[in-house]
């Protein structure tokens, strides 16, 4: 069975399963009102309305209700009735007549029955429920009907089957690492960074300290391979007039993105930029371009800002204020190729360097609201496709996923845990400049439109950042760690001696710190080792009188005694290996 295949089938497993647990949910409480139960990427979930409130406390007698169900060997029938006979089968299910009515009127609407449970489905589902052997419901939360805040609030169980008990048995125990990798948790625990919605508002990072030494290694790399690769940085204002989102066509098709309109009563309304895209097209259009400019490649740590609702913020992963990555390449229709392929290695390069080194590609296709011509976005695909065939990358396509403007390219890497995450994308564009007029004089002296692909390698360099936590679970690489060596006096009298040595470190771009707390050797040390610094240096009588320090790593333990300026060349090597 190839892939595609196994996917498929362990889709209907836990499609099926979701419906178990919806039939054990209405087994042991009272009108229930049902929503929806999909499966998705890593199990299923059913929303339910219920009058009583369920928490996972109830979970352990919901699995065991399940059992029961799964031991009476149920089948799955498929039906298709007609809408009247389905608005009389779900006439106490307000939420599935609700979706009944959406249908078209002269269609037949499937069903599918389990014992006594019957629900509004398309399907397919297993044969039997004496095939669902190994699940497990994970959590409770809440979630509103249809993603709407306006909607009810629904409890939403969230659970997982496989058809293997290892592959359940794997899975149960990377999602209890997730949990102590958790970004949130490590992100307060090792002093990175910490969100305050109470006092300056949800969804908005403050960077502490330590958070804003890893995040500026990981710009200044940025901003060196960026030149390395002839791109120009540029910065833009984080607000502008509301007219350029009219334009750019933002106000009509991402409103509910989008912070309100700004009126500071001058007779102009200002936008919170939620990309960056419409700033660079200003500074294209600051001058007149030749064909012998292009390409031309303006990159930018740019802050945008985008309305997210409460229920979807998560940390890092999810914010108001996020810092993209952002670049936009402007070229000549027959550079646009080679554009691709080159970004397309870059990003390779970064994601690696970072540590990533398998990934899956995605080509998005046109979504049902798009700007443009048919034609255009046709050239746009092709192009996309054609760079990731000449950049040697298999890819899988998502249709109707693009953005409005234009098809794209998504990469998602796959972590220490194996999961994935979405980071980096392409996107080719031939709308916006046409909405902006861009040109460019031809080898003709003619006017030309100028092809714009929108590109970023984290994506979110917030969101790239909870990644990195949970990947090294706040374990950094030496190159990346907050503080890479810590010097530890064991008493008052060493302090002076650590601190020469500090300055020494800090005058080779070494990142240190002193610990001169008043507490004894094992707990400074532990000190240490909680915040996970990658090297230690116990300093006493001894490492003075021989002018040499005793080193330890905190992955290996003792690691010996040497020379300042020996121990110096080895963090100097290590950091320059990026490993």
């Amino acid at each position: 069975m190839d892939k595609s295949s196994k996917y498929r089938q362990l889709e209907k497993l836990r499609h099926s399963t979701s419906h178990v647990m919806a039939q054990a949910v209405m087994r042991i409480y009272n009108d229930v009102k049902l929503g929806i139960g999909p499966a998705i990427k890593d199990g299923f979930y059913y929303d339910f309305d219920i009058p009583e409130k369920i928490s996972e406390n109830d979970l352990p007698e919901i699995e065991e209700e399940m059992k029961k169900i799964i031991k009476e060997n149920q089948s799955f029938r498929n039906q298709k009735i007609t809408r009247s006979e389905a608005l009389k089968i779900f006439e106490k299910q307000p939420y599935k007549i609700e979706l009944i009515k959406k249908l078209p009127e002269d269609e037949p609407i499937n069903i599918y029955e389990n014992g006594e449970f019957v629900d509004l489905c398309r399907g397919p589902h297993i044969r039997n429920t004496s095939q669902i052997a190994n699940f497990k419901l994970l959590k409770v939360s809440g979630a509103y009907w249809k993603g709407k805040e306006s909607n009810p609030m629904l409890s939403r169980i969230y659970g997982t089957v496989f058809n293997e008990k290892e592959d359940l048995e794997k899975f149960l125990k990377r999602r209890e690492m997730a949990k102590e990798r958790d970004h949130r948790k490590l992100g307060n625990e090792l002093e990175l960074f910490t969100i305050h919605p109470e006092t300056a508002g949800p969804g908005l990072v403050f960077w502490h300290p330590r958070g804003a030494a890893v995040r500026r290694v990981i710009e200044d790399f940025w901003i060196k391979e960026h030149q390395k690769n002839e791109y120009e940085m540029v910065n833009i204002p984080h607000v502008s007039k509301s007219h350029l989102w009219s334009t750019s066509g933002h106000l009509d098709y991402y409103r509910e993105n989008m912070f309100p309109i700004m009126d500071f009563n001058d007779g102009d309304d200002y936008i919170l930029k939620p990309m960056n895209c419409p700033g660079h097209i200003i500074i294209y259009k600051s001058s007149i371009r030749s064909y012998r400019d292009l390409p031309v490649r303006w990159a930018e740590m740019g802050t945008v800002y985008r309305y997210e609702k409460p229920g979807v913020l998560h940390g890092l992963m999810r914010v108001r204020g996020f810092t993209q990555d952002d670049a936009h390449i402007f070229c000549r229709f027959d550079q646009m190729m080679k554009e691709i392929k080159k970004t397309l290695e870059f990003i390779v390069h970064i994601l690696s360097t970072f540590g990533f080194h398998e990934y899956e590609i995605f080509l998005s296709t046109r979504p049902e609201k798009f700007i443009g011509k048919k034609s255009r976005w046709e050239q746009a695909e092709t192009a996309l496709r054609r760079g990731m065939e000449k950049a040697g990358l298999d890819y899988e396509v998502d249709e109707g996923e693009g953005v409005f403007y234009g098809p794209k390219i998504d990469v998602k890497i796959k972590d220490s845990l194996e999961r994935m995450w979405q980071c980096s994308t392409i996107q080719v564009d031939f709308n916006i400049p046409e909405k902006f007029s861009l040109e460019y004089v031809n080898e003709k002296g003619r006017r030309e439109q100028p092809v714009m692909i929108h590109r970023a390698l984290f994506g979110s360099l917030e969101r790239f950042f909870g990644i990195l936590i949970e990947h090294y679970g706040g374990r950094f690489p030496l190159w990346l760690s907050p503080v890479q060596v810590e010097f530890i006096p064991i008493s008052e009298k060493h302090h002076k001696y650590c601190y020469r040595l500090k300055k020494m470190m800090l005058d080779s771009g070494i990142r240190v710190n002193v610990n001169n707390k008043n507490e004894k050797l094992g707990k400074k040390i532990w000190q240490s080792r909680k915040m996970k610094t990658p090297y230690m240096a116990v300093i006493g009588d001894k490492e003075i009188d021989s002018g040499r320090v005793s080193v330890r790593k905190l992955s290996e333990g003792e690691e010996g005694t040497y020379t300042p300026e020996e121990f110096k060349n080895i963090l100097l090597k290590e950091i320059s290996l990026k490993k």
